[in-house]
């Protein structure tokens, strides 16, 4: 069905998209690309690491498997693009996704309950949501706590949603355990350099989607893109770097990692559905395991609040996926570009800069040469 959709009229990213987000009648799901059963698409490829970049014990820290351990694939027709299977370590996913819900969404990073909120309204979502969360029925049409209106979530250098940019007035310190992690990752892709400088985290519920889009607001496209996803799974097209080029559709289950380097960092992308992970489970099986590096600790007290933590987030992943996108802003030897005086920022448009279309256009233009170079 979504392969004869493709031969008509309508631009054939916008026609998939709304083929997979449509409710009644559900769109047939059976043609979508699984990486778990990556030996039935002749499309995907067994894609090299470099399993010497980080040691076991380098990998051990962010909460990785030994990198030999990995499955990473890429796709024929898209490269630069790579997907690896769930590389973490048993209890690594819990931490991550309390990380998202708890601790990343404290100030002074920025949250979309800013644009009508105080910020002591927002000051810390998780203490005025766990009480809530933890009562809520499976099933029950109750009143959403600010954690389940959460959408997004921006870290290091803050993305400006009106203006599509980046500046440097608007940056706060990016988390040592992400940047940690990230900065792993890209090594085993062979980018030993990246350095984790800004982050989105999106936050999904079952009836959420996330439109067609290229990132693009960086100034180094030489560098990766790297995507985290915990909790529910996701129908994810990836395009070209047209927007009328046909996606492919694939699922991103819990743990999964995309990177998109290359020709692939331009290439167009969304998530028209969320779905039930495909184990039937209220939470996925990779999420069960919630022992991580602070239940070593001996400290029984300790022991029980981290249990009750991940007892609010068993509660809130139910019906909800997490994603953290995490890149790199400004190449070596970069820097942004200076704004003038009257160019400062405004209220409508906060920490924005402007810069001459022809500049701008060269600029894009370099990115373009430098993306197509790297691995």
């Amino acid at each position: 069905m979504a392969a004869a959709l493709l031969e008509q009229g309508e631009d054939a990213f916008r026609r998939l998209f709304k083929y997979y987000k449509r409710r009644q009648p559900p769109p047939d799901l059976s043609g979508i690309v699984d990486f778990s059963r990556a030996q039935q698409y002749c499309k995907v490829l067994i894609a090299p690491l470099n399993v010497t970049s980080i040691s076991d014990q380098d990998a051990c820290k962010a909460g990785l498997q030994p990198v030999c351990k990995w499955k990473a694939y890429s796709l024929d027709g898209y490269p630069g693009f790579m997907f690896i299977l769930d590389p973490f370590l048993p209890g690594w996913q819990c931490y991550w996704a309390k990380q998202c819900l708890k601790i990343y969404p404290r100030k002074p990073n920025v949250c979309n309950l800013d644009l009508h909120m105080s910020p002591e309204e927002t000051k810390d979502l998780w203490e005025q949501s766990r009480e809530q969360l933890r009562l809520k029925t499976p099933g029950k049409r109750e009143a959403k706590s600010l954690l389940e209106k959460l959408r997004w979530v921006t870290l290091g250098y803050h993305y400006n949603w009106e203006t599509k940019k980046y500046s440097p007035d608007h940056y706060t310190a990016f988390p040592m355990d992400l940047a940690y992690l990230s900065e792993q990752v890209a090594a085993a892709c062979g980018f030993q350099q990246f350095k984790a400088e800004a982050g989105i985290l999106n936050y999904y519920r079952f009836d959420s989607s996330l439109g067609i889009h290229v990132d693009e607001s960086e100034m180094d496209y030489s560098k990766p893109l790297l995507s985290f996803s915990f909790g529910q799974s996701a129908v994810f097209l990836l395009g070209g770097l047209k927007r009328q080029d046909p996606p492919l559709p694939m699922f991103i289950h819990s743990g999964d990692i995309i990177i998109m380097s290359g020709k692939s960092r331009l290439f167009y992308h969304a998530v028209p559905r969320i779905v039930p992970n495909l184990e039937g489970r209220a939470i996925p099986s990779c999420l069960e395991h919630t022992t991580t590096r602070y239940n070593c600790s001996a400290d029984t007290s300790y022991r029980q609040r981290d249990e009750g933590d991940w007892e609010i987030c068993a509660k809130y992943l139910q019906s909800s996926r997490v994603n953290m996108t995490v890149r790199q802003v400004v190449g070596v030897g970069q820097s942004f570009p200076v704004t003038s005086d009257t160019e400062m920022i405004t209220d409508s448009q906060p920490y924005s800069y402007h810069q001459d279309p022809k500049e701008e256009n060269e600029h894009k233009r370099q990115k373009l040469e430098a993306a197509a170079k790297s691995p």
